[in-house]
């Protein structure tokens, strides 16, 4: 891992270019998103045959046997091993638990001269959810994109998912019933965003489009973006660890794993104002990694962005963390009520040594859909208020209208706009005569 200080001269610029992730799109894969796009657009459902059986290895002579059947969901749920169903059910309820505290309520409230203003706030009517099928099955990221959903009132959720050769997870199916996935099917890639964004035959167009991908996943959702809504396109995981010498050194090398074994560029890095602290960590890298089934990927992770920072203060080190907006924040200090409030940019803050970024990931109750790649400077996790609208609302009382009337008329004309001049005197003009 690469070890700064913050005393050395090019600090910040060494810093800035060790976490800043080119994020730049693949002319290669944005060319073939696009024409995976069109033809899905054009052909529907034949174009989504044929891209399965080429890429997934599933031949099928309708997208409807495509269609994963609501007892099928059902039955993966039932037969479960037992600790892994209440694991999923302690998940699910905690998610749940939390998101119904997010949900927004419409209002109105009443000027003095009788006009009402307000908000309503409605659901999406239908949200399109991928999840990953390749490499590794992620049944925690339907529960965090499903759940809020639900919460939120979405009348329709549709789950695409691809299985390579057939292979179905089964645990991916649970949470799919688990979290009331209305339905789904076997498809997947820049193929299945496209059925969502536009609809098929078979696969209805849904208001927008969630969970993670590969790059090819990333490319088509941002093309559609504007056709339907999205939720983020991610970048690499990311944990930053703020430590003082309170910290195991055991315990944050394994937090750091944590998201280094995610793949080859995900960003662990270790900020603190112990230099006692960093060289304890490091032995416990060189102790821990060989036991790691993933060390490989860990390893390339580590080595190729992974870094140590040594500080001179626990505030010079939430200071630099902002200026990361790291994805996960790690306060594994002796107070960190203390310093929680001087975070202004991550995606989600686990305080305290008790508080593993994994629980996080699954259980805590809140959301591990986090923004990376600096996002966290604007952006927040997904929750209800993603799948959830508001729609301004004005009623205007005759006396409101007379009097505003007049202010629209002049700004109105200002303007240049005649007819939004005129449309608010007839108004006035009625008013007056009343």
């Amino acid at each position: 891992m690469k070890r700064l200080s913050s005393t050395q001269p090019d600090f910040l610029a060494s810093l800035d270019a060790l976490t800043q992730h080119a994020a730049a799109l693949d002319p290669a894969i944005d060319t073939a998103v696009a024409a995976i796009l069109d033809d899905v657009r054009k052909h529907g459902d034949r174009a989504l045959l044929d891209y399965t059986a080429r890429f997934d290895r599933v031949t099928a002579t309708r997208v409807s046997a495509l269609e994963i059947p609501a007892q099928e969901m059902r039955s993966a749920f039932e037969h479960l091993p037992a600790d892994v169903r209440e694991a999923l059910e302690t998940a699910h309820t905690r998610i749940r638990r939390h998101h119904e505290r997010q949900r927004e309520a419409s209002a109105r409230y009443t000027e003095e001269d009788g006009t009402q203003l307000g908000v309503q706030v409605t659901a999406l009517d239908r949200v399109g959810l991928y999840v990953p099928g390749g490499k590794a099955a992620y049944p925690s990221s339907v529960l965090m994109n499903a759940v809020p959903a639900k919460v939120a009132g979405v009348r329709e959720i549709v789950m695409v998912v691809p299985t390579p050769d057939g292979v179905k997870n089964p645990t991916v199916l649970a949470a799919a019933h688990l979290a009331g996935v209305d339905r789904a099917f076997t498809i997947g890639g820049a193929q299945a965003i496209a059925a969502l964004a536009y609809g098929t035959e078979t696969v209805p167009a849904v208001d927008k489009i969630v969970g993670p991908g590969n790059a090819y996943v990333a490319a088509a959702k941002r093309r559609v973006f504007g056709t339907v809504g999205i939720d983020m396109i991610a970048g690499p995981s990311e944990i930053l660890v703020i430590a003082d010498d309170s910290a195991q050194p055991d315990w944050v090398a394994m937090d750091l794993f944590s998201q280094a074994e995610h793949d080859e560029l995900a960003q662990a890095i270790l900020v603190t104002p112990s230099a006692a602290l960093i060289d304890r960590v490091v032995e416990s890298i060189r102790r821990l990694l060989p036991t790691m089934p993933r060390r490989a990927i860990i390893e390339a992770s580590l080595s190729g962005r992974g870094i140590l920072v040594e500080t001179a203060t626990l505030d010079e080190s939430c200071e630099i963390a902002n200026r990361i907006a790291p994805e996960h924040l790690e306060l594994a200090v002796a107070d960190p009520e203390r310093y929680v409030g001087r975070i202004r940019h991550a995606g989600a803050i686990f305080m305290g040594h008790a508080s593993s970024e994994s629980l996080g990931d699954y259980v805590a109750g809140t959301n591990h859909v986090l923004p990376t790649s600096r996002a966290a400077r604007y952006a927040s996790p997904l929750g209800v208020y993603d799948f959830q609208k508001r729609t301004s609302i004005v009623y205007a009382s005759p006396a409101g209208a007379a009097r505003l009337g007049r202010a629209a008329s002049i700004l109105a004309r200002s303007e240049g706009l005649a007819a939004h001049a005129r449309a608010a005197e007839l108004r006035t003009e009625a008013g007056s005569h009343a």
